[in-house]
Order: structure tokens, then sequence, then C-alpha cells
């Protein structure tokens, strides 16, 4: 009889300590929610920049081509590879008849854009020289001469046979008119090789000599001017998103541009870019990104 008796009250006493432990874990478990406690954080949105925060994300590559069939001179094309953070600017002319071989088959810039316009010849340079191109602008006579007007005459040493010119090296000023017949020039001694760095020297002096205030201040105006008398895949959006960092860079910057001399073999009427160049070019690149 003892034992029957235990029994039963063993069932309502266990029965009571479960209940209990369901209600002050209820509790307890409401005071830890309470308090904050085992809350989850929520992912957080990424802090947008500062409209006029200056990163390295406002750098870029583009591609500049000079389409000009009325001067019976191919086309220039120019790399233009800004870095407003550093506030340093540098041009790379890449000769027309650059060949090389891409896919086990011979190609050329000038061929590649003749076929395809610039997106091509960007294709071109990137299997080439590895760079990543982020946009490109393409000028005719009349939008060159805008973009010379817009910068001022430059101060350039010409050593060229042209009528008009002081064939001597000595340092002249060239108007709109006189840069765009410089840089169409066909008779360098070294040919499009020549010309092409030619071209990206004469811009590098271009951006130096120009009024950087100046340029900072009718920015706006002049953005609107020279998109509209281009062909280019560069918006509205993306002038937006870099504005402050392009004023920030020709406001502050002296001496801002350089030029680097494209180093090949000219092969007949080809040529063709040095691996070696190549090879620091990419590493040049790289240390830029990893700098910044």
């Amino acid at each position: 009889m003892a034992k029957g008796k235990s029994g039963h009250i063993a069932v309502p006493f266990l029965v009571t300590i479960f209940i209990g432990l369901i209600i002050v874990g209820g509790i307890a478990y409401g005071a830890y929610r309470y308090f904050g406690l085992g809350k989850q954080e929520e992912p957080t949105e990424p802090i947008p920049r500062a409209i006029d925060e200056v990163t390295s994300e406002d750098n870029h590559t583009m591609l500049l081509v000079l389409d000009v069939p009325e001067k019976r001179c191919p086309p220039t094309f120019v790399l233009m590879h800004s870095m407003p953070l550093k506030k340093e600017i540098v041009f790379i002319g890449i000769p027309s008849n650059t060949i090389a071989l891409i896919d086990d088959k011979q190609m050329s810039i000038g061929g590649c854009y003749e076929s395809g316009g610039p997106a091509s010849a960007e294709d071109f340079i990137t299997k080439v020289f590895g760079l990543e191109i982020d946009k490109y602008m393409k000028f005719n006579a009349d939008a060159a001469k805008k973009i010379y007007d817009i910068f001022g005459d430059v101060t350039y040493p010409v050593n060229a046979d042209i009528a008009g010119f002081q064939n001597d090296g000595s340092s002249q000023l060239l108007n709109s008119d006189q840069a765009l017949t410089f840089v169409t020039y066909t008779m360098f001694k070294d040919g499009e090789s020549e010309r092409a760095f030619t071209a990206a020297t004469f811009l590098s002096s271009m951006v130096n000599q120009t009024d950087g205030k100046y340029l900072a201040d009718n920015m706006d105006n002049n953005f609107g001017i020279i998109i509209n008398m281009i062909e280019s895949d560069v918006t509205s959006a993306d002038y937006k998103d870099h504005k402050a960092a392009l004023k920030h860079m020709f406001e502050n910057g002296k001496s801002i541009s350089s030029a680097v001399s494209l180093d090949g073999t000219i092969s007949g009427d080809d040529f063709i870019p040095s691996e070696k160049f190549i090879g620091d070019l990419k590493e040049k690149f790289a240390e830029t990104k990893s700098a910044e």
C-alpha cells in the first residue's frame, strides 16, 4: 500500500515541477528578449560616400579616338588613365598600325576599329595589354578643335615639315586648327609610333598648360557641349558621379599630366609592342590599384 501511494504522489509532483519550469523559462526568455540579449544583428546597408568625397573609385581609364578621314590620316588612339585622388593623368599613345596575335590570329587595332568601332578597339587593347578600359570618346575634327579651344592654345616644340610651322624643334603656340593639323600629320620620321606618342605628349601639355580653376568652374557647361558633339558611352550619370573628383584634380593639381611612350619594334608597315613594355605597363597599373 505504501508503494502505491508514493507513485500517485510522484506524478502530480513531477507535473508541478514541469509546469513551474515552463513558467520560469517563459519569464526568463521574456527578460532575455526584453533586454535585447540574443538579438541577431540586421545586416546594415553600406554607407554611401559623401558627394564631394574623392576616392580610388573615381579612377578610370578611357580610350580617346580621333577620327578625321578628311585629313587622310589613320585614326589616332590614346589611352587616358585618370587618378583624381592622386591628381594624376597618364596618356599612352597607341599606334594605329599596332599588331598582335590574338587567339592565334594576327590582328591590328586599326583593323579592329574599322570593323567594329571603338568597342572593338577597346577589346584589342584589353587582350593585348591586359588593361581594362571603362569608357571611350570618339572625336571628329569639330569636336577635337572644340576641346583644344576649351583648354586653350598650347605651346609645344614642333619638329615637322608642315606648312605654316617652324620646322626647327622650337616651342610654338598652336591654336585649335594648328593643333589638329599637327596631331594628324602622317609624315613623322618614325611613322605612326611617333605620331601616337606626339598625340599623347600634346594632350599632356594641353592639360598641364590649362587654367585648372577656370576649367573646373566651367565643367558643367563644357561637358554638355562636348558630349553632344562626340560618340561616346559616357553618360550624364557617369559625369555626375565623378564631377567632384575631376574638379578636385584640376583645382588642386599642378602639372598633373604625363605621357608614356609605347615601346616596340617597327616592322615594315606594322608596329609590334614590346613584351617587356606590356609587362611593365601591367605591373604599373597593378601598383596603382594596390596603392589605392
